[in-house]
């Protein structure tokens, strides 16, 4: 039997989570391995945040132009496709990870390549493609990153019709001529969104009333406005009852009310799993494929040593959380092993990951842009608190008008009345992304909207709807 191989942290998985958690302990002056049985990078580098941002960064550029005077007869056209198509692939490295492997290991990384599994307390082993087995094991802590996957709904026939998911959507190599979008959140709206302008019919189902039902209202009545102007078709209400594909290769979706669509492909974009059925959670007391319930250090409950950080604790299932997650859990990883007695866990403190729930930053990369941080108006009202919500018309601001003529946008902030800081906020409208890392920083710093009010935009940018929420707030 092979001796195995101590490190002082094992990581299960490396994408940007489970890179940034051993970056994180090898900062820290710890010893750090790191297991993967795909691309070195993950979802996000080759199935997800890079390559759905490069098929929607010319989809909304052209948007922009063509509402720009002088500017936008010269961008009527359609597309290049292919030409979108190759920048995605390059900015997934034409799914290679060299460049990824190369930074591991000049961080003093070790990767191991193949399936990695707990196999008890701190011991970790991993089948490699060859069946090569090597045992791990770690001196202080094992951390869970193995992420999701896409979660398909249990439709009669849908195996034999092999639909796309979040991964065959980002990689696809052509436009199909009609495309089926099952779903109304982030996916399902920027793939629609990417998609129409590359020259697909789409249609998109949603079960619900509306899409993007976890932000504020505006935001899904806007994106959807905007998708059936671009020329795609949005129901909502509707679900889908089962789905056949025939010889030929058209897909049929028969919907609950007994009509049906036909088109070339359908998109399942209706939520994720945890990446955790296989990777031996039954051999420390836990059951495989579920999530992992964690404190704020990101400690799995009931552990000492195992770590779950990003998707697998379905704290917060985006990208940037889960980065956020991985710097917090590396420090307290890092002070438990160098013996601190008292770690700081308090709200905001170094080694509690207390953003997860008070100021969670996204941006969903549609037609208008919807862009959000904190609390909605509703979980506001849920949790509790005595509230204001305070809404502004982006049009009215200046640098809006600059922007692009007919600018349609919705600013909302959702203000604690008890203690007159920001909960949450909310803009909808073009090129607000870039806005919301500001809003991001008035709810984590919990700034008083009397010190906000001394916050100066500058003159003429969309900022100054700043300004404008402020002012409407004071009355």
């Amino acid at each position: 039997m092979t001796e195995a191989i101590a490190y002082d942290v094992v990581v299960l998985g490396a994408g940007p989570v489970g890179e940034n958690v051993a970056d994180r302990a090898r900062a820290g002056g710890l010893s750090a391995a790191i297991v993967e049985s795909e691309l070195v990078g993950g979802e996000c580098s080759y199935w997800a945040c890079m390559p759905s941002k490069a098929l929607l960064r010319p989809v909304i550029a052209r948007a922009d132009a063509r509402r720009v005077p002088g500017l936008r007869q010269a961008v009527q056209g359609p597309l290049d496709a292919p030409a979108v198509l190759a920048h995605r692939d390059d900015y997934t490295s034409h799914w290679k990870d060299d460049g990824q492997v190369g930074w591991l290991e000049s961080t003093g990384i070790d990767l191991y390549r193949g399936h990695g599994r707990l196999d008890g307390p701190r011991s970790v082993t991993v089948t490699a493609d060859d069946g090569t087995v090597t045992t791990l094991t770690a001196r202080h802590a094992v951390a869970v990153c193995t992420g999701t996957r896409a979660a398909l709904p249990p439709l009669p026939g849908l195996d034999a019709v092999k639909p796309w998911t979040s991964r065959e959507a980002t990689s696809a190599d052509r436009a199909p001529g009609r495309l089926i979008v099952v779903g109304g959140g982030v996916v399902a709206t920027e793939m629609a969104t990417a998609w129409q302008a590359l020259g697909s019919q789409v249609t998109v189902l949603v079960r619900g009333g509306a899409l993007l039902e976890r932000m504020e209202p505006f935001a899904g009545e806007l994106v959807a406005e905007s998708l059936r102007e671009a020329g795609a078709e949005v129901r909502t209400g509707v679900s889908v009852a089962s789905v056949d594909r025939s010889p030929a290769g058209t897909v049929t979706a028969t919907l609950d009310d007994g009509t049906t669509l036909e088109a070339d492909e359908i998109l399942f974009a209706t939520g994720r799993a945890p990446r955790t059925e296989d990777i031996g959670l039954e051999t420390v007391g836990l059951k495989p494929g579920s999530w992992l319930d964690v404190d704020d250090s990101l400690r799995v409950t009931n552990s000492t040593w195992l770590y779950a950080v990003g998707d697998a604790n379905h704290r917060a299932l985006l990208t940037h959380q889960g980065k956020y997650q991985a710097r917090i859990a590396g420090a307290a990883i890092t002070a438990r092993a160098q013996g601190v007695p008292l770690l700081e866990t308090d709200r905001w403190g170094a080694h509690a990951a207390t953003a997860d729930t008070s100021a969670v930053p996204q941006v969903v990369f549609t037609d208008p842009e919807a862009a959000s941080a904190g609390l909605t108006l509703a979980e506001a009202e849920a949790a509790g608190h005595r509230v204001r919500a305070v809404d502004y018309d982006m049009a009215n601001v200046a640098g809006s008008g600059l922007y692009a003529d007919g600018y349609r946008g919705t600013a909302r902030m959702v203000v604690d009345l008890d203690r007159e800081i920001l909960l949450g906020v909310t803009f909808v409208g073009p090129a607000v992304g870039e806005l919301i890392h500001s809003a991001t920083i008035a709810i984590a710093g919990e700034v008083p909207l009397d010190r906000l009010w001394h916050a100066v935009p500058a003159y003429p940018t969309i900022s100054e709807v700043w300004l404008r929420l402020l002012e409407t707030y004071r009355g």
